[in-house]
Protein backbone atom coordinates (compact mmCIF):
# COMPACT_ATOMS: atom_id res chain seq x y z
CA UNK A 1 0.00 0.00 0.00
CA UNK A 2 1.10 2.81 -1.28
CA UNK A 3 1.78 5.99 2.14
CA UNK A 4 3.35 9.44 2.95
CA UNK A 5 5.16 8.60 6.61
CA UNK A 6 5.35 11.76 8.62
CA UNK A 7 8.14 12.26 11.31
CA UNK A 8 6.92 14.19 14.56
CA UNK A 9 9.17 16.95 15.58
CA UNK A 10 7.13 18.08 17.91
CA UNK A 11 4.35 20.62 16.10
CA UNK A 12 0.60 21.35 16.76
CA UNK A 13 0.26 20.84 13.20
CA UNK A 14 1.38 16.97 12.65
CA UNK A 15 -2.47 15.46 12.63
CA UNK A 16 -3.13 18.17 10.71
CA UNK A 17 -0.48 17.25 7.98
CA UNK A 18 -1.71 13.34 8.33
CA UNK A 19 -5.14 14.52 7.32
CA UNK A 20 -4.16 16.20 4.71
CA UNK A 21 -2.43 13.58 2.82
CA UNK A 22 -5.82 11.54 3.57
CA UNK A 23 -7.96 14.49 1.54
CA UNK A 24 -5.32 12.98 -1.53
CA UNK A 25 -6.48 9.89 -0.95
CA UNK A 26 -3.31 8.66 0.40
CA UNK A 27 -3.03 6.63 3.55
CA UNK A 28 -0.19 8.87 6.47
CA UNK A 29 0.84 7.79 9.66
CA UNK A 30 2.88 9.60 12.36
CA UNK A 31 6.18 8.40 13.53
CA UNK A 32 8.22 9.30 15.98
CA UNK A 33 11.18 12.25 14.87
CA UNK A 34 13.90 9.17 16.17
CA UNK A 35 12.64 6.26 13.68
CA UNK A 36 15.49 4.55 12.37
CA UNK A 37 15.92 4.57 8.89
CA UNK A 38 16.37 0.85 8.27
CA UNK A 39 12.59 0.66 9.81
CA UNK A 40 11.56 3.29 7.49
CA UNK A 41 13.03 1.48 4.86
CA UNK A 42 10.96 -1.63 5.69
CA UNK A 43 7.88 0.24 5.57
CA UNK A 44 8.67 1.19 2.12
CA UNK A 45 7.23 4.93 2.06
CA UNK A 46 6.40 6.26 -1.17
CA UNK A 47 7.21 9.55 0.37
CA UNK A 48 8.33 11.53 4.20
CA UNK A 49 7.16 15.03 5.33
CA UNK A 50 9.07 16.39 8.47
CA UNK A 51 7.21 18.25 10.60
CA UNK A 52 7.35 21.41 12.12
CA UNK A 53 8.70 21.84 15.63
CA UNK A 54 8.91 24.24 18.58
CA UNK A 55 12.82 23.73 19.27
CA UNK A 56 15.69 25.16 17.37
CA UNK A 57 18.24 22.97 15.32
CA UNK A 58 21.42 24.22 17.17
CA UNK A 59 19.78 24.03 20.43
CA UNK A 60 21.91 20.73 22.60
CA UNK A 61 17.93 18.92 22.86
CA UNK A 62 16.90 19.50 19.53
CA UNK A 63 14.98 16.55 18.16
CA UNK A 64 17.16 15.08 15.60
CA UNK A 65 16.01 12.54 12.81
CA UNK A 66 18.87 9.76 11.80
CA UNK A 67 20.54 10.75 9.13
CA UNK A 68 20.30 7.79 7.15
CA UNK A 69 17.12 8.85 5.58
CA UNK A 70 18.61 10.80 3.53
CA UNK A 71 19.90 7.79 1.39
CA UNK A 72 16.39 6.47 1.54
CA UNK A 73 16.06 7.26 -1.98
CA UNK A 74 12.58 8.60 -1.64
CA UNK A 75 11.15 12.01 -1.95
CA UNK A 76 11.12 14.23 1.09
CA UNK A 77 9.19 16.86 1.96
CA UNK A 78 10.60 19.39 5.33
CA UNK A 79 8.34 21.54 6.90
CA UNK A 80 9.61 24.74 8.80
CA UNK A 81 11.71 22.67 11.32
CA UNK A 82 11.69 20.26 9.16
CA UNK A 83 13.40 22.26 6.57
CA UNK A 84 15.40 23.69 8.77
CA UNK A 85 16.39 20.26 9.83
CA UNK A 86 17.25 18.99 6.01
CA UNK A 87 19.20 22.38 5.58
CA UNK A 88 21.61 21.94 8.76
CA UNK A 89 21.97 17.94 8.23
CA UNK A 90 22.72 18.17 4.69
CA UNK A 91 25.93 20.86 4.85
CA UNK A 92 24.01 24.42 4.91
CA UNK A 93 23.59 26.64 7.88
CA UNK A 94 20.54 28.06 9.88
CA UNK A 95 20.28 31.09 12.55
CA UNK A 96 18.01 33.03 14.49
CA UNK A 97 16.59 35.46 12.34
CA UNK A 98 17.18 39.30 13.43
CA UNK A 99 12.69 39.58 13.56
CA UNK A 100 10.58 36.47 14.25
CA UNK A 101 7.70 35.86 11.25
CA UNK A 102 4.54 34.56 12.79
CA UNK A 103 1.26 34.66 10.75
CA UNK A 104 0.01 36.04 7.15
CA UNK A 105 3.19 36.50 4.63
CA UNK A 106 3.85 36.55 1.02
CA UNK A 107 6.34 34.60 -0.92
CA UNK A 108 7.34 35.07 -4.93
CA UNK A 109 8.48 32.04 -6.57
CA UNK A 110 11.33 32.39 -8.62
CA UNK A 111 11.73 28.79 -10.33
CA UNK A 112 9.78 26.37 -11.55
CA UNK A 113 9.32 23.50 -9.64
CA UNK A 114 6.71 21.03 -10.09
CA UNK A 115 6.00 21.88 -6.00
CA UNK A 116 3.87 24.75 -7.48
CA UNK A 117 2.74 23.62 -10.84
CA UNK A 118 -0.05 25.82 -12.37
CA UNK A 119 0.10 27.99 -9.12
CA UNK A 120 0.50 31.88 -9.38
CA UNK A 121 3.60 33.02 -8.88
CA UNK A 122 3.08 35.37 -5.15
CA UNK A 123 1.22 32.75 -2.77
CA UNK A 124 -0.50 34.03 0.72
CA UNK A 125 1.05 31.63 3.12
CA UNK A 126 1.37 31.17 7.09
CA UNK A 127 4.16 31.35 8.59
CA UNK A 128 5.76 30.35 12.12
CA UNK A 129 9.11 30.48 12.94
CA UNK A 130 12.26 32.65 14.73
CA UNK A 131 14.64 30.45 12.92
CA UNK A 132 15.59 30.65 9.44
CA UNK A 133 18.14 29.02 6.53
CA UNK A 134 20.78 31.20 5.70
CA UNK A 135 23.12 28.87 3.52
CA UNK A 136 21.95 26.09 1.04
CA UNK A 137 23.14 23.06 1.50
CA UNK A 138 25.47 21.92 -1.94
CA UNK A 139 23.05 20.62 -4.60
CA UNK A 140 20.10 23.12 -3.47
CA UNK A 141 18.35 25.82 -4.91
CA UNK A 142 16.25 28.82 -4.03
CA UNK A 143 12.32 28.05 -5.23
CA UNK A 144 10.97 31.11 -3.34
CA UNK A 145 11.34 34.33 -1.14
CA UNK A 146 9.57 35.78 1.47
CA UNK A 147 9.96 39.25 2.65
CA UNK A 148 11.97 37.99 5.60
CA UNK A 149 13.82 34.74 4.17
CA UNK A 150 15.59 34.43 1.03
CA UNK A 151 15.23 30.57 1.14
CA UNK A 152 11.53 30.34 1.97
CA UNK A 153 11.32 27.05 -0.41
CA UNK A 154 14.42 25.00 -1.00
CA UNK A 155 14.77 22.07 -3.24
CA UNK A 156 17.32 19.74 -4.70
CA UNK A 157 15.23 18.21 -7.66
CA UNK A 158 17.68 15.26 -7.92
CA UNK A 159 17.47 13.57 -4.91
CA UNK A 160 13.92 15.02 -4.79
CA UNK A 161 14.19 16.78 -1.63
CA UNK A 162 12.42 19.83 -0.50
CA UNK A 163 11.87 22.60 2.25
CA UNK A 164 8.73 24.94 2.77
CA UNK A 165 9.55 27.92 5.52
CA UNK A 166 5.55 28.19 5.75
CA UNK A 167 2.93 25.68 6.70
CA UNK A 168 1.00 24.40 3.87
CA UNK A 169 -1.35 22.17 5.85
CA UNK A 170 -3.16 24.88 7.77
CA UNK A 171 -6.16 26.54 6.19
CA UNK A 172 -4.39 29.87 6.38
CA UNK A 173 -2.32 28.62 3.82
CA UNK A 174 -4.91 28.92 0.92
CA UNK A 175 -3.09 26.88 -1.67
CA UNK A 176 -1.31 24.78 0.93
CA UNK A 177 -3.22 21.29 -0.01
CA UNK A 178 -2.19 21.73 -3.96
CA UNK A 179 1.31 22.23 -2.72
CA UNK A 180 0.69 19.05 -0.89
CA UNK A 181 -1.22 17.14 -3.53
CA UNK A 182 1.69 18.08 -5.95
CA UNK A 183 4.34 16.83 -3.50
CA UNK A 184 2.20 13.57 -3.25
CA UNK A 185 1.05 12.89 -6.64
CA UNK A 186 3.75 14.88 -8.53
CA UNK A 187 6.90 13.92 -7.02
CA UNK A 188 6.33 11.08 -5.17
CA UNK A 189 4.12 9.43 -7.53
CA UNK A 190 1.33 8.18 -5.28
CA UNK A 191 -2.43 7.56 -6.76
CA UNK A 192 -5.53 7.56 -5.13
CA UNK A 193 -6.40 4.58 -3.50
CA UNK A 194 -7.15 5.35 0.23
CA UNK A 195 -10.62 5.59 0.04
CA UNK A 196 -13.21 4.44 3.07
CA UNK A 197 -15.01 1.98 0.80
CA UNK A 198 -11.42 -0.06 0.14
CA UNK A 199 -10.96 0.21 3.83
CA UNK A 200 -13.99 -1.48 4.83
CA UNK A 201 -13.01 -4.19 2.07
CA UNK A 202 -9.47 -4.52 3.56
CA UNK A 203 -11.12 -4.35 7.26
CA UNK A 204 -13.81 -7.31 6.77
CA UNK A 205 -11.26 -9.48 5.37
CA UNK A 206 -8.59 -8.66 8.37
CA UNK A 207 -11.20 -9.14 10.92
CA UNK A 208 -12.19 -12.92 9.45
CA UNK A 209 -8.54 -13.91 8.92
CA UNK A 210 -7.65 -12.65 12.80
CA UNK A 211 -10.50 -14.07 14.46
CA UNK A 212 -11.52 -16.94 12.67
CA UNK A 213 -14.19 -18.71 14.51
CA UNK A 214 -13.46 -17.15 17.79
CA UNK A 215 -15.78 -14.93 19.98
CA UNK A 216 -15.70 -10.65 20.48
CA UNK A 217 -16.46 -8.60 22.92
CA UNK A 218 -16.75 -4.90 22.65
CA UNK A 219 -17.99 -2.30 24.78
CA UNK A 220 -20.19 -0.15 23.39
CA UNK A 221 -21.13 3.11 24.70
CA UNK A 222 -23.36 4.74 21.80
CA UNK A 223 -21.10 7.05 20.36
CA UNK A 224 -19.65 7.29 16.78
CA UNK A 225 -16.06 5.27 17.50
CA UNK A 226 -17.72 2.17 19.46
CA UNK A 227 -21.12 2.41 17.29
CA UNK A 228 -19.22 2.39 14.10
CA UNK A 229 -16.50 -0.25 15.26
CA UNK A 230 -19.55 -2.32 16.57
CA UNK A 231 -21.18 -2.25 12.52
CA UNK A 232 -18.16 -3.30 10.94
CA UNK A 233 -17.24 -6.25 12.88
CA UNK A 234 -20.58 -7.72 12.90
CA UNK A 235 -20.63 -7.00 9.32
CA UNK A 236 -17.45 -9.29 9.36
CA UNK A 237 -18.10 -11.94 12.21
CA UNK A 238 -22.11 -11.50 12.55
CA UNK A 239 -23.38 -13.66 16.15
CA UNK A 240 -19.39 -14.20 17.00
CA UNK A 241 -19.45 -10.57 18.34
CA UNK A 242 -21.33 -9.46 22.15
CA UNK A 243 -21.80 -6.06 22.46
CA UNK A 244 -21.80 -4.53 26.15
CA UNK A 245 -23.46 -1.56 26.83
CA UNK A 246 -22.31 -0.72 30.46
CA UNK A 247 -25.25 2.16 32.30
CA UNK A 248 -22.58 4.23 34.30
CA UNK A 249 -25.33 6.41 35.50
CA UNK A 250 -24.37 9.98 34.34
CA UNK A 251 -25.68 9.40 30.84
CA UNK A 252 -28.01 12.07 29.07
CA UNK A 253 -31.37 11.72 29.12
CA UNK A 254 -32.92 8.20 27.42
CA UNK A 255 -29.66 7.30 26.37
CA UNK A 256 -29.73 3.59 27.85
CA UNK A 257 -33.01 3.15 26.35
CA UNK A 258 -31.76 4.73 22.78
CA UNK A 259 -28.91 2.38 22.42
CA UNK A 260 -30.91 -0.74 23.49
CA UNK A 261 -33.36 -0.34 20.79
CA UNK A 262 -31.50 0.72 18.27
CA UNK A 263 -28.59 -2.33 18.25
CA UNK A 264 -30.33 -4.26 20.21
CA UNK A 265 -33.60 -4.30 18.39
CA UNK A 266 -32.98 -2.12 15.33
CA UNK A 267 -29.58 -3.52 13.69
CA UNK A 268 -29.62 -7.14 15.31
CA UNK A 269 -26.47 -6.70 16.79
CA UNK A 270 -26.14 -9.25 20.05
CA UNK A 271 -26.26 -6.92 23.19
CA UNK A 272 -25.84 -7.38 26.95
CA UNK A 273 -26.94 -4.14 28.74
CA UNK A 274 -25.25 -3.95 32.36
CA UNK A 275 -27.14 -0.97 34.58
CA UNK A 276 -23.72 0.02 37.15
CA UNK A 277 -25.52 3.25 38.19
CA UNK A 278 -25.59 2.26 41.87
CA UNK A 279 -21.72 1.50 42.00
CA UNK A 280 -20.73 4.86 40.25
CA UNK A 281 -22.46 6.95 41.87
CA UNK A 282 -21.26 5.25 45.14
CA UNK A 283 -17.62 6.14 44.19
CA UNK A 284 -18.44 9.25 43.27
CA UNK A 285 -19.65 10.62 46.39
CA UNK A 286 -17.72 13.68 47.88
CA UNK A 287 -15.24 13.35 44.74
CA UNK A 288 -14.81 17.20 42.88
CA UNK A 289 -11.72 16.92 41.25
CA UNK A 290 -11.95 16.11 37.73
CA UNK A 291 -9.09 14.04 37.13
CA UNK A 292 -10.02 11.62 40.21
CA UNK A 293 -13.70 11.42 38.40
CA UNK A 294 -12.25 10.48 34.97
CA UNK A 295 -10.25 7.77 36.97
CA UNK A 296 -12.51 6.56 39.27
CA UNK A 297 -15.39 6.01 36.37
CA UNK A 298 -12.28 4.33 33.85
CA UNK A 299 -11.14 1.78 36.73
CA UNK A 300 -14.97 0.90 37.43
CA UNK A 301 -15.97 0.67 33.70
CA UNK A 302 -12.94 -2.21 33.70
CA UNK A 303 -13.97 -3.34 36.97
CA UNK A 304 -18.01 -3.45 35.48
CA UNK A 305 -17.23 -4.52 31.79
CA UNK A 306 -15.01 -7.47 33.64
CA UNK A 307 -17.86 -9.08 35.29
CA UNK A 308 -20.21 -8.56 32.90
CA UNK A 309 -17.56 -10.63 30.43
CA UNK A 310 -16.81 -13.32 32.63
CA UNK A 311 -20.77 -13.98 32.65
CA UNK A 312 -21.07 -13.76 29.11
CA UNK A 313 -18.55 -16.85 28.72
CA UNK A 314 -15.33 -17.17 26.63
CA UNK A 315 -13.94 -14.55 24.41
CA UNK A 316 -10.83 -14.13 22.91
CA UNK A 317 -11.17 -10.60 21.38
CA UNK A 318 -11.72 -7.27 23.21
CA UNK A 319 -12.89 -4.75 20.17
CA UNK A 320 -12.48 -1.02 21.05
CA UNK A 321 -13.31 1.57 18.87
CA UNK A 322 -9.59 3.52 19.37
CA UNK A 323 -9.25 5.91 16.62
CA UNK A 324 -5.69 7.29 15.39
CA UNK A 325 -5.97 10.90 17.31
CA UNK A 326 -6.44 8.01 20.29
CA UNK A 327 -3.50 6.42 19.90
CA UNK A 328 -1.24 9.40 18.93
CA UNK A 329 -2.41 11.39 22.10
CA UNK A 330 -2.37 8.65 24.49
CA UNK A 331 1.74 7.48 24.02
CA UNK A 332 3.61 10.77 24.38
CA UNK A 333 6.52 10.98 22.49
CA UNK A 334 10.35 11.34 23.78
CA UNK A 335 11.09 15.45 23.31
CA UNK A 336 7.87 16.30 22.05
CA UNK A 337 6.39 19.16 24.10
CA UNK A 338 2.69 18.67 23.67
CA UNK A 339 1.55 18.12 27.32
CA UNK A 340 -1.19 15.31 27.81
CA UNK A 341 -4.06 17.58 29.10
CA UNK A 342 -6.53 15.05 29.88
CA UNK A 343 -6.17 11.44 30.67
CA UNK A 344 -7.60 8.67 28.33
CA UNK A 345 -8.71 5.62 29.36
CA UNK A 346 -9.27 4.40 26.02
CA UNK A 347 -5.80 3.42 24.81
CA UNK A 348 -3.91 1.31 27.05
CA UNK A 349 -6.41 1.23 30.69
CA UNK A 350 -6.81 -2.67 30.14
CA UNK A 351 -5.51 -4.43 33.41
CA UNK A 352 -3.62 -7.43 32.42
CA UNK A 353 -5.72 -10.03 34.28
CA UNK A 354 -8.36 -9.32 31.71
CA UNK A 355 -6.59 -11.66 28.91
CA UNK A 356 -7.85 -11.07 25.84
CA UNK A 357 -6.31 -10.21 22.75
CA UNK A 358 -7.26 -6.40 21.17
CA UNK A 359 -9.37 -6.25 18.21
CA UNK A 360 -9.60 -2.12 17.13
CA UNK A 361 -10.51 -1.94 13.20
CA UNK A 362 -10.71 2.24 13.64
CA UNK A 363 -7.02 2.09 14.53
CA UNK A 364 -6.37 3.68 11.42
CA UNK A 365 -8.47 6.18 10.71
CA UNK A 366 -8.84 9.97 12.13
CA UNK A 367 -12.96 11.36 13.10
CA UNK A 368 -14.45 12.04 9.86
CA UNK A 369 -13.14 8.90 8.25
CA UNK A 370 -15.16 6.47 10.98
CA UNK A 371 -17.85 8.50 10.04
CA UNK A 372 -17.72 8.04 6.43
CA UNK A 373 -17.62 4.10 7.33
CA UNK A 374 -20.29 4.40 9.45
CA UNK A 375 -22.27 6.17 6.63
CA UNK A 376 -21.34 3.15 4.10
CA UNK A 377 -22.08 0.47 6.52
CA UNK A 378 -26.03 1.97 6.57
CA UNK A 379 -25.79 3.49 10.48
CA UNK A 380 -28.45 5.96 10.87
CA UNK A 381 -27.43 9.89 10.86
CA UNK A 382 -28.28 10.18 14.70
CA UNK A 383 -25.49 8.08 15.50
CA UNK A 384 -23.07 8.87 12.53
CA UNK A 385 -23.42 12.70 13.11
CA UNK A 386 -23.58 12.54 16.92
CA UNK A 387 -21.74 15.27 18.34
CA UNK A 388 -18.31 14.15 20.59
CA UNK A 389 -19.56 13.06 23.97
CA UNK A 390 -16.59 12.58 26.77
CA UNK A 391 -15.96 8.92 27.80
CA UNK A 392 -16.51 9.52 31.65
CA UNK A 393 -20.10 11.10 30.63
CA UNK A 394 -22.14 14.50 32.22
CA UNK A 395 -19.44 13.64 34.93
CA UNK A 396 -17.30 15.89 33.91
CA UNK A 397 -20.14 18.32 32.55
CA UNK A 398 -20.91 18.28 36.30
CA UNK A 399 -18.77 20.61 38.21
CA UNK A 400 -18.05 19.67 41.81
CA UNK A 401 -19.54 16.67 43.44
CA UNK A 402 -21.84 14.16 41.32
CA UNK A 403 -24.85 13.59 42.76
CA UNK A 404 -28.14 12.44 41.43
CA UNK A 405 -30.27 14.99 41.83
CA UNK A 406 -27.73 16.88 39.99
CA UNK A 407 -27.19 14.72 37.28
CA UNK A 408 -30.97 15.24 36.71
CA UNK A 409 -30.49 18.67 36.65
CA UNK A 410 -27.98 18.64 33.71
CA UNK A 411 -29.58 15.57 31.79
CA UNK A 412 -32.86 17.63 31.72
CA UNK A 413 -31.05 20.90 30.53
CA UNK A 414 -29.00 18.99 28.30
CA UNK A 415 -31.97 17.54 26.47
CA UNK A 416 -33.25 20.73 25.77
CA UNK A 417 -29.59 22.17 24.84
CA UNK A 418 -29.75 19.09 22.03
CA UNK A 419 -33.62 19.55 21.17
CA UNK A 420 -33.36 23.29 20.61
CA UNK A 421 -30.54 22.93 18.35
CA UNK A 422 -32.02 20.62 16.28
CA UNK A 423 -34.96 22.74 15.46
CA UNK A 424 -32.49 25.30 14.70
CA UNK A 425 -30.92 22.59 12.23
CA UNK A 426 -28.06 23.23 13.44
CA UNK A 427 -26.95 20.03 15.37
CA UNK A 428 -25.43 18.46 12.81
CA UNK A 429 -23.71 21.55 11.64
CA UNK A 430 -21.83 22.04 14.91
CA UNK A 431 -19.12 19.98 16.44
CA UNK A 432 -19.71 20.08 19.86
CA UNK A 433 -23.20 21.75 22.01
CA UNK A 434 -23.76 21.15 25.10
CA UNK A 435 -24.96 22.05 28.94
CA UNK A 436 -22.73 22.19 31.93
CA UNK A 437 -23.70 22.29 35.41
CA UNK A 438 -21.74 25.31 37.42
CA UNK A 439 -20.81 24.95 40.84
CA UNK A 440 -22.21 27.86 42.45
CA UNK A 441 -25.82 29.76 43.00
CA UNK A 442 -27.18 33.02 42.23
CA UNK A 443 -29.81 34.87 43.62
CA UNK A 444 -33.28 35.12 41.20
CA UNK A 445 -36.80 35.91 41.01
CA UNK A 446 -39.27 33.56 40.08
CA UNK A 447 -43.28 34.25 40.84
CA UNK A 448 -42.60 37.40 42.88
CA UNK A 449 -40.50 35.03 44.95
CA UNK A 450 -36.69 35.18 46.05
CA UNK A 451 -34.71 32.15 44.42
CA UNK A 452 -31.20 31.04 45.37
CA UNK A 453 -30.85 28.14 42.59
CA UNK A 454 -28.30 26.58 40.04
CA UNK A 455 -26.84 28.18 37.03
CA UNK A 456 -26.08 26.44 33.69
CA UNK A 457 -23.73 27.02 31.32
CA UNK A 458 -23.69 26.58 27.46
CA UNK A 459 -21.30 25.51 25.34
CA UNK A 460 -21.02 25.56 21.31
CA UNK A 461 -17.79 24.95 19.85
CA UNK A 462 -16.58 25.02 15.96
CA UNK A 463 -13.42 22.37 15.55
CA UNK A 464 -12.20 19.84 12.95
CA UNK A 465 -10.80 17.56 14.70
CA UNK A 466 -11.30 18.53 18.77
CA UNK A 467 -7.58 19.77 18.80
CA UNK A 468 -8.26 23.44 18.25
CA UNK A 469 -11.98 25.07 18.46
CA UNK A 470 -13.64 28.25 18.06
CA UNK A 471 -17.18 29.36 19.93
CA UNK A 472 -20.05 29.34 17.50
CA UNK A 473 -21.99 32.39 17.31
CA UNK A 474 -25.83 31.14 17.88
CA UNK A 475 -28.14 33.51 17.11
CA UNK A 476 -29.59 35.74 19.75
CA UNK A 477 -33.42 34.14 19.44
CA UNK A 478 -32.01 30.59 20.11
CA UNK A 479 -30.29 31.46 23.05
CA UNK A 480 -33.60 33.47 23.95
CA UNK A 481 -35.23 29.96 23.37
CA UNK A 482 -32.97 28.08 25.30
CA UNK A 483 -32.35 30.50 28.75
CA UNK A 484 -36.69 30.42 28.88
CA UNK A 485 -36.99 26.60 28.50
CA UNK A 486 -34.40 25.55 30.56
CA UNK A 487 -35.19 28.48 33.55
CA UNK A 488 -39.10 27.34 32.80
CA UNK A 489 -38.31 23.34 32.74
CA UNK A 490 -35.63 22.42 34.57
CA UNK A 491 -36.65 22.90 38.24
CA UNK A 492 -33.81 24.16 40.00
CA UNK A 493 -31.94 26.26 37.27
CA UNK A 494 -32.39 30.15 37.39
CA UNK A 495 -29.62 31.52 35.33
CA UNK A 496 -28.07 30.73 31.65
CA UNK A 497 -24.92 31.89 30.97
CA UNK A 498 -22.91 31.11 27.63
CA UNK A 499 -19.56 30.30 27.04
CA UNK A 500 -17.55 32.31 24.37
CA UNK A 501 -14.00 31.07 24.78
CA UNK A 502 -11.84 29.23 22.64
CA UNK A 503 -9.67 26.05 22.64
CA UNK A 504 -6.72 27.50 23.33
CA UNK A 505 -6.51 28.67 25.55
CA UNK A 506 -9.79 26.82 27.26
CA UNK A 507 -10.30 23.29 26.29
CA UNK A 508 -13.34 22.54 25.12
CA UNK A 509 -15.33 20.25 28.01
CA UNK A 510 -14.87 22.83 30.96
CA UNK A 511 -13.11 19.28 32.90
Amino acid sequence: MEQIIILDFGSQYTQVIARRVRECQVFSQILRYDTPAGKLAELKPTGLILSGGPCSVYDAKAPHCDKGIWKLGVPILGICYGMQLMAHQLGGKVQRGDKREYGPAEIEIEKDTTLFREMAYEQQVWMSHGDKVTKLPPGFKTIAKSGNSPFAVIADDSRRLYGLQFHPEVHHTPNGKQVLSNFIHGICGCGRNWTMKSFIEHSLEDIRAKVGQDKVLLGLSGGVDSSVAAALIHKAIGEQLLCVFVNNGVLRKGEAEGVQKLFGRGLGIRLHYEDATKVFLNRLKGVDDPERKRKIIGRTFVEVFDKAAKKAGKFRFLAQGTTYPDVIESVPIAGNPAAMIKSHHTVGGLPKKMKFELLEPLRQLFKDEVREVGVQLGLPKEIVWRQPFPGPGLAVRILGEVTPARIKVLQEADWIVIDEMKKAGLYYEIWQTFAVLLPVKSVGVMGDERTYENAIAIRAVHSVDGMTADWVRLPYDLLARLSTRIINEVKGVNRVCFDISSKPPATIEWE
